[in-house]
Parts: C-alpha cells; sequence; structure tokens
C-alpha cells in the first residue's frame, strides 16, 4: 500500500488531522491498535476550548456541537465559605463548550474519509529519516507495508511513535496525588463548572449533558477506586463542594463509572524527526485540571495539517520546519497553565501550602488582572500562538 501521510492513531488527533489533510487534498491512511469501538467509547476530556470549536466549525464538525454541546461562560472558583463566578466573556470575549470527546469522535468517525485499520498489532515505523513506512499486522493476521511520504504519529504515550524520534528530551513531572472520577446519572448540580479547594482535598463538578454529571476527588496515589462506596463518594462530594453552603445543593445519583487517573505533565521535544512529525499525547501530556489535553491535540493538529499541506502539494517546506517550535510554544504555555491550576487548587498537607493556595484563590477571584489571567489561558489562546 502507498499513501502520503501514515497518521499512527485514530484517536481525535489522528481522524481530524486525515480530516483536514483531505480538505486539502492530501491522502492519508489511519492505523489503530485498539477496535473502533474501544476508541468510541473512551471516556476523556470534555472540555472544548473557544478556537477549537472554531476550528471544527471551519473543517465543517460543528453542527453537533452547536445544537447538543452545552456553551459555558465561566467557572465557578471555590473554597470554603466562599464561591465565585468567573465570566470569561465579560473578561475576555471567549467561552468553552462542554461537549465530551466520545462526541468528537463521533463527529469525526460519521466525516471520515481516510481509509482507517482498526485491531491491528506489531505496528512499526522504519527509516523515517529518508523513505518513511509503516509494518504491522491487520486484525485478519496478514502482515501489511505501508509506504509513505510522511508519518503523523497520533498514538499517545504508549504508542511507538514517541520513541521513533531518537536522543529526545524528555521533561517529566509526577504529582503525588490523583483524580477519582466517577460519572452519575444525575442532572447537574450546577450551571457552570465549580473548581473547589477543601482541606480535604480538590474537588470538581463537571457534567457531560444535561442528565449526566462528571465529577472528581482528589485522592493518594495508588487508590483502588472500589475501595469506596457510593455513598462514601457523595458524602465527601458534598463536603468538598460545599452542600448547604448558601443553600446550594449536590444532587446525587446512580454511580455508572469509577477510575482512578495519575496526574503527570511531560513534554518531549523536538515532535519532528526527519519525516516523522508527533502531535497530542504522543509529544506531550498534561493534569487535567485545565482542561488543555483534547485542546492541544487540536491546536497540534491545525498547524500540522497546514505545514503537511504545504509541504506535499506546494514543495515547501517552511511550516514543516517550525512546526516543532511553533507547537512547543503553546505546550508549554498550556503546561504552565495546568500545573498553576493543580498546584493551586490541590492540598499538599502543608499547612504553609494551604495559606498561600488560599491567597492564591482570593487573589485570583477578586482581581480583575487575576480573573482574566485564568479566562484567557482556560477559555484558550487563538490557534497558532
Amino acid at each position: 500500500m502507498r499513501t502520503q501521510v501514515a497518521i499512527i492513531g485514530a484517536g481525535p488527533a489522528g481522524l481530524l488531522l486525515s480530516h483536514l489533510l483531505a480538505q486539502g487534498g492530501v491522502s492519508s491512511v489511519v492505523l489503530e491498535t485498539r477496535s473502533e469501538e474501544y476508541v468510541a467509547a473512551r471516556i476523556r476530556a470534555g472540555i472544548l476550548e473557544h478556537s477549537s470549536v472554531e476550528l471544527l466549525e471551519s473543517a465543517g464538525l460543528g453542527d453537533r456541537i452547536r445544537k447538543e454541546g452545552d456553551h459555558h461562560r465561566g467557572i465557578y472558583l471555590q473554597w470554603p465559605g466562599e464561591r465565585h463566578h468567573l465570566d470569561f466573556v465579560n473578561l475576555v470575549g471567549r467561552s468553552v463548550w462542554v461537549y465530551g470527546q466520545t462526541e468528537v469522535q463521533k463527529d469525526l468517525v460519521a466525516a471520515r474519509t481516510a481509509e482507517t485499520y482498526y485491531d491491528i498489532s506489531d505496528t512499526s515505523l522504519h527509516d523515517v529519516s529518508d523513505k518513511p513506512f509503516v509494518t504491522f499486522t491487520d486484525k485478519s493476521g496478514k502482515s501489511q507495508r505501508l509506504d509513505c511520504d510522511v508519518i503523523a504519529g497520533c498514538d499517545g504515550s504508549f504508542g511507538p511513535s514517541r520513541h521513533a524520534v531518537p536522543a529526545a528530551k524528555v521533561f517529566e513531572k509526577t504529582y503525588p496525588y490523583s483524580w477519582f472520577g466517577i460519572l452519575a446519572d444525575v442532572a447537574p448540580s450546577t450551571d457552570e463548572l465549580i473548581y473547589a479547594w477543601h482541606p480535604n482535598g480538590f474537588a470538581l463538578h463537571s457534567m457531560r449533558s444535561a442528565t449526566v454529571s462528571r465529577l472528581y476527588l482528589q485522592v493518594p496515589n495508588g487508590t483502588d477506586p472500589e475501595s469506596w462506596s457510593d455513598d462514601r463518594i457523595w458524602e465527601e462530594l458534598a463536603t468538598r463542594l460545599g452542600h448547604g453552603q448558601n443553600g446550594w445543593k449536590l444532587t446525587p445519583g446512580p454511580i455508572t463509572d469509577k477510575s482512578v487517573l495519575p496526574m503527570r505533565s511531560y513534554v518531549q521535544t523536538p515532535m519532528r524527526h526527519g519525516n516523522l512529525y508527533l502531535a497530542g499525547d504522543a509529544a506531550h501530556i498534561v493534569p487535567p485540571t485545565g482542561a488543555k489535553g483534547l485542546n492541544l491535540a487540536i491546536a497540534d493538529v491545525a498547524l500540522l495539517s497546514k505545514a503537511l499541506i504545504a509541504l506535499i502539494n506546494e514543495k515547501n517546506p517552511a511550516l514543516a520546519d517550525r512546526y516543532s517550535d511553533d507547537a512547543q510554544r503553546r505546550v508549554w504555555r498550556c503546561t504552565h497553565f495546568s500545573w498553576w491550576m493543580t498546584t493551586m487548587l490541590h492540598t499538599s498537607g502543608d499547612p504553609f501550602d494551604a495559606e498561600l493556595q488560599l491567597s492564591q484563590l482570593r487573589w485570583v477571584a477578586n482581581s480583575e488582572a487575576g480573573a482574566t489571567g485564568l479566562a484567557e489561558n482556560y477559555a484558550g489562546l487563538p490557534i497558532g500562538y
């Protein structure tokens, strides 16, 4: 087989890249180790930045976001006795949308034009510095070879692409706590996301739809989700989120999913080696506190698609040569913001840290400059920043 761009990974980054390339007249083939059903059902990010929605709309993928997504003007910041609303639209003229990664995936699958191979194994990248090709075993057990001009690694942190960049420099931080996430079949108890600092640990009230709530608790690393009963979960959420504070109530409901997510920051540079380009989690991971993971992948793909279209169709390498540097400016900005949000809201058990966090929260909530900085980063900087 032959194509112009071999895309490793059929998640949102890989499928969006194939879609944008097709609109620019560049052919691609997408390779994925998981089943299509598994990829479609993965519960991941739920917040889309202003710029991400603009890009998806410009690519013809925005209809369901506008019809079924939940438009949010801002968030609540909370600590015991206080809750403050930050209105992003008033502060920076930009907003966010609650629209789950599963829904983005559905839209991309429905619009897919590239040939996609699921359930493959033994994926290996070859000769990425000169004439690249990919070998793999398809789901029937047949060995395949895919020749291409370029390989795009959109295969996340466990795929082969990031390891095909020799002598890469890695920056990594592991946080001393995790997120205990639950999905519950109950209407959200809030109109906007609540980010809550509490002496017991951080809590977040998010949502997936008008009938499904997504909630998180800070827990120690290594926590077994089955060690928490449903009653204990709701009691702790009520405590940390301020049930009864100024008349607000948390409504419990049936819990349908429990999972524990370790928190870490990871950046690998460069994001290009020869004819191999990395995008999304293959090159960087951020803690979910700042809602940047999926949005960073979309921003990467926006840059990469333009670079590859210019490289392949116009034989102009300028954007491709700058891709890694251009992408990493936003990567480091978002990595810093995610670290800042995480360290401001998660307790360490140190009373000194707690007082610093509360001071920071008061400043953000009561200072226009502080609130604007958070709003600008959370709602998202323009693509290409």
